[in-house]
């Protein structure tokens, strides 16, 4: 997290060299951990005593360590060793399906099986869903070694979500309710997650928790967790959908920071209301509203999309109306932030492949293995998400610059002389 954090300036090499370490170095770990849960799994499948009492098959050591190229270069891996204590040739032999010993380029194994998940598959079903892409290799990839990867992500998740957040600062948030085929054994049906940016740019995964379909009382819960847990400082702005829970818990918790709509899901309820043969130019009519160069020029064609569409689609032109002030917030804020703060997209491009609001799967899990899944799938996306566009900008805005139309009054005011 973000406590007073230095800015250090070095060349785009280092950084990126820099990073590209930390990354390997976390995928190193990640690939151990399921490594070792592997051969757990197999001792305790073939545990067998020998005459003098001892276990035919121990752990002897590792084979050696070998490099494995993916997307972000080489992962040195090593793989625990097997041994027979009888020495006799038989088809019981430990290969790690994981790590076999021709792979060389990686399957994204950490956020495959997390995926697979929250798709609703279960943890019986893991070796079967594999087999057509792994082939034999994914005969050891059994329930056991499924099980004990849960149990660990279970671990991360509890310890990351008590964490302290004393210190930290968030200028933005983005908030949604993400909706998935997999059902919790509770009745609560969604997730919630809140991702933020930082000082630097840094864009950082806040808060998951899940709740009765974005209620109130449930986003509520989720902030005033954040606040007990040291996170004082309020967003300058919070970026998220329609669902009225969560602006409710944010003005009780939170009342100082700002709201935005999103804009596609904005754009998403204005076209339910009209004929498909009408969405065409409406999305055009409301680009031209969300895209104007300045808050006059978007108020311009703000009224007039509500003069075209009043009489014929009341319900559709009602449905903007409302939301005038938190549709339009955005320009109160750097230019350069507007294409990250007028969408959700952050969080909706994260869970794009696996979100659903419609079916449901027939199996259900406990609430702390969907979580602990989103979790790893947001841990995984974390490591490729950019810091935001015009990140200098935002010390401005946590000094209390005032901004018009997305450029800083004073600098405004020193154009205008010009």
């Amino acid at each position: 997290m973000c406590e007073d954090k230095a800015i250090i300036v070095e060349t785009p090499e280092i950084q990126t060299d820099l990073l590209s370490e930390v990354i390997r170095r976390g995928a190193r770990d990640l690939l151990a951990m399921a490594v070792e849960a592997e051969v757990s799994e197999f001792l305790s499948m073939h545990q067998r005593s020998m005459a003098d009492g001892k276990n035919q098959y121990v752990r002897n050591g590792y084979l050696p360590e070998r490099g494995i190229q993916t997307g972000i270069g080489e992962v040195k891996v090593t793989v625990p060793r097997v041994r027979d204590r009888e020495k006799i040739k038989s088809d019981i032999q430990f290969h790690s399906s994981i790590v076999p010993s021709y792979l060389r380029r990686s399957v994204k194994m950490q956020e495959f099986l997390p995926l697979l998940y929250l798709k609703g598959i279960s943890t019986g079903d893991f070796r079967e869903a594999l087999s057509p892409l792994m082939g034999d290799s994914a005969r050891n990839l059994s329930a056991g070694v499924i099980s004990r990867l849960k149990e660990r992500w279970e671990e991360e998740f509890a310890q990351w979500s008590v964490r302290s957040l004393a210190g930290d600062h968030y200028v933005y948030w983005w908030a949604d309710g993400i909706y998935f085929q997999a059902r919790m054994e509770e009745a609560k049906d969604c997730v919630l997650v809140i991702m933020g940016v930082t000082v630097d740019g840094t864009k950082e995964l806040i808060a998951i928790s899940d709740g009765y379909r974005e209620s109130k009382d449930s986003w509520t819960d989720v902030l005033r967790s954040l606040q007990r847990r040291g996170l004082k400082k309020a967003a300058k702005l919070a970026v998220g959908d329609g669902a009225l829970g969560f602006w409710g818990a944010l003005n009780e918790v939170y009342p100082e920071t700002r709201h935005q709509r999103c804009w596609v899901h904005k754009i998403s309820n204005v076209l339910n209301y009209l004929p498909k043969n009408m969405h065409a130019q409406a999305k055009n009519d409301l680009e031209q509203i969300w895209m104007a160069e300045t808050r006059a020029k978007a108020r311009r064609a703000w009224i007039e999309f509500i003069e075209k569409y009043r009489f014929k689609y009341p319900k559709a032109v009602g449905c903007i109306e409302k939301n005038e002030e938190e549709l339009l917030a955005f320009y109160d804020f750097p230019a350069e932030h507007w294409k990250s703060l007028r969408t959700t997209n952050p969080i909706e491009s994260t869970f794009a492949t696996v979100r659903h609001r419609t079916k449901k799967s027939k199996g259900c899990f406990s609430r702390e293995t969907i979580l602990a899944m989103v979790f790893k799938l947001c841990s995984s996306a974390e490591k490729r998400w950019r810091r935001i566009p015009g990140f200098k900008r935002l010390e401005e805005v946590i000094e209390g610059i005032k901004f018009i139309d997305g450029i800083a009054e004073n600098q405004k005011t020193l154009k205008i002389a010009a």
